[in-house]
């Protein structure tokens, strides 16, 4: 029960219908994802409470998210394709 009560209060969620957003949960400067038709949806509140999106169709990136057992490890793929991309600069 406490992790379904933890997933309801995340603020993307996903349908058949697309991805909503509950900007009132988010906290600032942290990233939160999602899978929807078979991208990953990374969406960002920022200082001044702007909402940024990004969409990723990289089937390898998208299967190692899916495939990922927690938030942690999503992160860590993020990053690990940050810096095999050189993204940083």
């Amino acid at each position: 029960m406490i992790n379904y009560i933890a997933f309801m209060d995340y603020p993307v969620s996903v349908s058949d219908d697309g991805v909503s957003v509950n900007p009132e949960k988010m906290e600032k400067e942290k990233l939160y994802h999602c899978i929807f038709k078979n991208k990953i949806i990374l969406i960002f509140k920022d200082t001044q409470d702007v909402l940024n999106c990004y969409e990723i169709e990289e089937v390898d990136l998208v299967n190692k998210v899916k495939n990922s057992k927690n938030d942690d490890e999503v992160m860590k793929i993020f990053e690990d394709y940050i810096e095999q991309q050189d993204l940083k600069n």
